[in-house]
């Protein structure tokens, strides 16, 4: 994927620190100006936003003890109970409203954390080379030998249950792959005229990495970010369904954890793990139309084919395999 926007390194090489500085905040405003123009963009940020106030505001919306005995076991939504109650006779609607405070922290905790130490590692091992770059390089190749899935639950397994030793768990199993990536993007743009200028004018290592490079890395890091958001969520979900978290909390794997140990499914409480699961199945969807629409934003193959697709839109010109040639007809 192209990180790089149109008005890009290649067009301000030469300018001045303080020129090149404006034109990468330009660049940046045009980057989330035509974000936002994307539908699929629309779409993934009103989901997400609308689990984001609802994860907020969830204390608002439901004051009372989500844990708390209010039914007969597994009852159907009724006007009582929105969604319903689960196999302890608690209110569903209660505690899929505040499990997601817990399912929507520890994924974007862990989204920030994976992406800022990915960046802090990939891009000084990425700039600096030399030992430097081996040295990071070996100590990233340990944990991406390491099969994940085991070391995961391992870890989940002996640390003391609690929302921070599974943001924990999920950051140190993952933070490598990003690494791997923002280490390769480097290498690419180090090379760069603009960061031999900036070299020259007598910058430092600190300065040219996070002034110079990290702008042009920003459609890479939004893309990073928002699938370590998806990864997280998954895999807190997967924990605590496989009950290597602390199943007495409340969030969207625990509901499901105790949905299946209820035996759910074959009584058929559908209302019991269809909620839990849905939300977690919009929030990916959010994500992934953000990530579609920075990658169509950066992607030069893809916004080469949205720009012909809206030229044979305009001409009513049949879609081809070939490259259409459209002639204006001179009166």
């Amino acid at each position: 994927m192209n990180d790089n926007l149109p008005a890009d390194s290649s067009t301000t090489a030469d300018a001045p620190g303080p020129a090149r500085r404006e034109e990468i905040r330009s660049t940046q405003l045009e980057f989330f100006r035509r974000l936002l123009s994307q539908p699929q963009a629309l779409v993934g940020i009103i989901i997400l936003t609308i689990f984001v106030l609802v994860a907020i505001f969830a204390l608002v919306l439901y004051p009372a003890d989500p844990t708390r005995f209010v039914g007969r076991q597994n009852q159907p939504p009724s006007a009582a109970h929105w969604l319903g109650t689960n196999g302890q006779g608690q209110d569903v609607l209660g505690q899929l409203l505040i499990g997601s405070r817990v399912s929507l922290a520890v994924g974007f905790s862990v989204g920030f954390l994976i992406t800022v130490i990915g960046l802090a590692v990939g891009m000084t091992a990425g700039y600096l080379g030399g030992r430097a770059d081996g040295l990071l390089n070996v100590f990233t190749n340990v944990f991406l030998i390491i099969p994940a899935l085991p070391l995961l639950i391992t870890l989940a397994a002996f640390l003391p249950p609690g929302i921070i030793t599974v943001v924990f768990v999920l950051t140190i199993t993952s933070w490598a792959w990003p690494a791997r990536v923002f280490r390769s993007q480097t290498l690419s743009l180090r090379e760069k005229d603009f960061v031999s200028a900036a070299v020259v004018s007598g910058e430092g290592s600190f300065r040219i990495i996070f002034s110079e490079i990290l702008p042009n890395m920003l459609s890479l890091v939004v893309s990073s970010f928002f699938g370590n958001v998806i990864y997280a969520i998954g895999a807190d979900v997967g924990l605590a369904f496989l009950g290597f978290e602390n199943v007495t909390s409340v969030s969207w794997g625990t509901m499901l954890y105790w949905a299946q140990n209820n035996s759910a499914l074959l009584q058929g409480a559908w209302w019991t793990f269809v909620p839990p699961g849905l939300c977690v199945a919009l929030v990916a969807f959010a994500t992934t139309m953000l990530i579609y629409a920075v990658d169509e934003i950066t992607n030069p193959r893809l916004r080469s084919e949205k720009e012909i697709k809206s030229v044979l839109r305009r001409f009513r010109v049949a879609s081809q395999r070939s490259t259409p040639v459209v002639r204006r007809t001179i009166a």
